[in-house]
């Protein structure tokens, strides 16, 4: 049996999880969670990135034998390092503000439409190559890791860009694989900051002594982006099937071999991310769970179950665009609902529960439109729909999804992200080989959900 550890960083939480790994089979035990709790320091909303190591190396401690670390997190979000290769100051979080006149500059340096033609990223305004030319301090710095690089740097020591994460910076070509010094050199972007681009499965080097583990412990990149280590995750028989990778973000789409970067995809603001084996992750950023968690941390929610069985119940009544900027923010997330709907001349949902609804409802149409684009769009026929990732458990939201696309949903794995992660670690290492989702259909079980009529 081979034991690696998944450090699966997500914008709410972090955890480290081992997987197992014996006879093509894999199982999961969760070592240590933690929470990710930003920063707002003069008016800056930053990433606690140093509190978010110490809880990962505390992690790795109680893991006990490891033959192999991976790191994956979310996206876009980088750390600035000087010539020594210290870190210049706090990450800064893509929720913050400071991009909007970078998007203004950015936009009128390089057309929207060149931009997604030379690199097939939707547009967010929290894009890394827009908060590059909105930070200050990257005319002081000499290097720049992506955060699950950066983690990876501070175990080993060797810097590198993994190849997943960097297609979301909308600096790679997705063609080539490579920075596009089109996109770099409209925007005065200097894409040497990174350190050299890699692929899931290489070795990164082995953990530092400093670290205290009892032995040395290889750790390998892996799909980074925690979405492409989920995405490894899915259970899907065949090619044709839609992810929702369903957390904090709903990132819903299909897999495919190569980009679309037509100008309706650009319009249709879908993102072509790249994948472990080369693949395309096709795909639409939709709020997601996160909508819920400001609901609920606004409310201080004790009880979210009961919660969500009352709105269960509730008909369905209001909705707003699931895919809105307006709900990016942190802040009041109940007040922002109830204004799109008032302003869409909708019932203003006024109890909590029925503000549940509103959000529920609202996500499984976004999710029924984004699949519905995707397929359209990339030509994919899609026969069910995989939600892996938190929202596997949100029974209600899994119905309604199935209900809305008209498919049937299969929910699960939960932990996809870091089972997908030693997935990637455990190929690499020799212990399994072949189609990976094979043993995650064999070892993971998944609840169907069949589209309801009438």
């Amino acid at each position: 049996m081979k034991r690696f550890a998944a450090v699966d960083l997500g914008a709410g939480s972090g955890r480290v999880i081992v997987g197992e790994v014996e006879d093509g089979s894999v199982v999961l035990s969760e070592v240590h969670r933690f929470p990710n709790r930003p920063v707002k320091v003069g008016g800056t909303l930053h990433w606690d990135v140093l509190g978010l190591y110490r809880e990962v190396v505390d992690g790795l401690l109680k893991a006990g034998p490891l033959d192999g670390i991976g790191v994956d997190s979310w996206a876009v979000d980088y750390g600035l390092l000087d010539e020594d290769g210290a870190l210049l100051g706090n990450p800064v979080h893509y929720r913050d503000e400071r991009t909007a006149p970078a998007v203004r500059q950015a936009l009128t340096a390089l057309a929207p439409e060149r931009h997604y033609a030379a690199t097939g990223i939707q547009f967010q305004p929290f894009n890394t190559a827009f908060q590059l030319v909105a930070d200050r301090m990257a005319d002081l710095a000499t290097g720049a890791l992506l955060i699950p690089d950066l983690i990876g740097y501070w175990l080993t020591g060797r810097a590198g860009t993994e190849i997943t994460n960097a297609s979301t910076t909308a600096l790679l070509d997705p063609r080539t694989r490579a920075w596009s010094a089109e996109v770099a050199d409209a925007l005065g972007v200097d894409t040497g900051l990174f350190a050299p681009l890699r692929e899931p499965g290489a070795v990164i080097g082995d953990v530092l002594p400093e670290i205290g583990l009892a032995q040395r412990v290889p750790v390998y990149a892996v799909g980074s982006h925690d979405t492409a280590s989920a995405v490894v995750a899915v259970p899907a028989r065949d090619a044709n099937f839609a992810y929702i990778s369903c957390g904090t973000w709903s990132l819903v789409g299909v897999e495919l071999d190569s980009p679309v970067l037509t100008e309706e995809s650009r319009a249709a603001n879908f993102t072509n991310e790249s994948g472990v084996d080369g693949t395309i992750r096709y795909l639409r950023n939709v709020m997601g769970l996160w909508l819920l968690q400001e609901c609920h941390r606004e409310w201080g929610t004790t009880d979210q179950a009961a919660l969500l069985e009352e709105a269960a119940a509730l008909p369905a009544a209001a909705v707003v665009d699931a895919t809105d900027s307006r709900f990016l923010a942190p802040g009041d997330m109940p007040g922002r609902i109830a204004a799109a709907c008032a302003e869409t001349g909708q019932v203003v949902p006024r109890s909590r529960a029925a503000v549940v609804r509103c959000v529920l409802d609202s996500l499984a149409l976004a999710h029924r439109d984004a699949v519905a684009d995707a397929a359209r769009l990339s030509g994919r026929r899609v026969d069910v729909v995989h939600v892996v990732g938190g929202g596997a458990l949100n029974t209600v939201l899994c119905q309604l999804t199935a209900d809305a696309c008209g498919l049937p949903v299969e929910a699960g794995p939960v932990e996809a992200s870091a089972l997908g992660n030693v997935l990637v670690q455990a190929r690499a290492a020799g212990c399994v080989d072949g189609d990976l989702r094979k043993i995650v259909r064999a070892t993971q079980s998944v609840v169907r959900y069949e589209p309801r009529t009438g």
